[in-house]
């Protein structure tokens, strides 16, 4: 959870009021009570009423009118299941629409390349743009996404309108130079009337060649934003392509250099859960293999390949399986205010990912329709499916 930090470096320590959800000890009702502490103590606070078994509902400036109800001497005792809610931060300093569709930036191709082992299905690129002249510079941050517009028309003579990719570089490049972007595309294919359709953007960048000119637009998204916590927890969902903004979190958490540049060593808990058909089709597998022997108190990655794992029913693997496989770790992890969310992919995902969440929350006497909202409040539970 953040909390504001507004006025926090005045003479005067600034007070908060935490507003706490919970069973009143021999009542079958709910009852709320509240906590004021100084900015100093709140997280100790947030973390003293999360062990308690309180629900956190919001957390208040005390100067903004709201008349706490108690102190942070009483002991919140509560046996209700807890998530902290808290404003979602402004996010600032985020460069959004530095290129709209009107005025693109023109990048150029420096590389395409496929991400797919022998034997894998389908096709799935890694397409990386120079960034270099642009008047401002094509700045972003991990989580982020372009536009990308494909040259030509439509069937109504029209240009072809952008498509939105979530970038799958970090904000210094891959190469660390901060002026290149790169994108993880996979192309779309559909049959329709015995015929196969190719999807027209993700064709255009699968088939593009290294010098060749592109418009794009953006960046754009706070959504899928990385905490600036280096002790915060991240749990990853993702199935194919998107293991694009998994990958810009996961090099900023554990490659050398990046770690060097942004003078941020994360030292919290990054789970990543992958889905894919086959082996050949896990995308960037080598180097999240890698960071996992690298540092395995921090990194944990767990695969789902459909066609070749089965689940406890026998049945394929999909990532929900994994989740429900997993459920009691994950939610002792929810439970902490410094874990986040992140999931990404096909939107077909979520239904399967929901009813696994809801299966492992009721085992624990959750209510998970009640839970994720609280999580999304508190700018904890993050979701981009396309």
């Amino acid at each position: 959870m953040r909390v504001s930090t507004a006025g926090s470096g005045d003479s005067k320590e600034r007070m908060f009021t935490v507003v706490v959800l919970g069973l009143q000890s021999g009542r079958q009702r709910r009852a709320e009570r509240r906590f004021t502490v100084g900015f100093s103590q709140l997280q100790a606070t947030v973390q003293r009423i999360t062990s308690s078994g309180g629900k956190i509902t919001a957390v208040i400036p005390a100067d903004s009118g709201s008349t706490p109800a108690s102190t942070a001497s009483q002991t919140p005792s509560s046996s209700a299941p807890v998530t902290a809610s808290a404003p979602k931060p402004a996010h600032a300093a985020v460069p959004v629409n530095l290129y709209k569709p009107k005025t693109p930036f023109i990048g150029t191709v420096t590389e395409n390349y496929s991400l797919l082992d022998e034997g894998a299905i389908g096709r799935v690129q890694h397409i990386t743009f120079d960034l270099s002249g642009g008047d401002p510079h094509l700045n972003y941050v991990e989580g982020q996404s372009i536009g990308i517009i494909p040259d030509g028309e439509d069937a109504n003579g029209k240009p072809h309108k952008l498509r939105l990719y979530s970038i799958a570089s970090t904000r210094h490049g891959d190469d660390y130079h901060d002026n290149t972007v790169s994108l993880c595309v996979r192309q779309l294919q559909y049959e329709k009337d015995g015929e196969t359709i190719n999807g027209v953007c993700s064709t255009f960048l699968c088939d593009i060649e290294p010098g060749a000119k592109v418009k794009i637009t953006g960046p754009v998204g706070k959504e899928m934003l990385l905490p600036e916590d280096e002790e915060a927890n991240v749990i990853m969902l993702a199935t194919g392509t998107g293991i694009a903004p998994m990958r810009t979190y996961l090099r900023r958490m554990f490659e050398p250099k990046e770690r060097e540049l942004n003078n941020w060593h994360f030292r919290g808990k990054a789970w990543l859960f992958m889905g894919a058909p086959k082996t050949p089709n896990l995308l960037y597998d080598a180097d999240f293999e890698h960071y996992q022997s690298q540092f395995p108190e921090n990194f944990r990655y767990t695969k789902a390949i459909s066609r070749e794992q089965q689940n406890s029913k026998g049945g394929r693997m999909y990532i929900q399986d994994r989740v429900l496989e997993h459920a009691e770790e994950i939610f002792a992890m929810i439970e902490n205010p410094k874990t986040h969310v992140y999931m990404c992919g096909l939107r077909g995902m979520e239904p399967g990912i929901d009813e696994a969440m809801s299966a492992a929350a009721a085992a624990k006497g959750l209510d998970w329709s009640e839970l994720r909202p609280q999580l999304k409040k508190a700018d904890r539970w993050h979701v981009e499916t396309y």
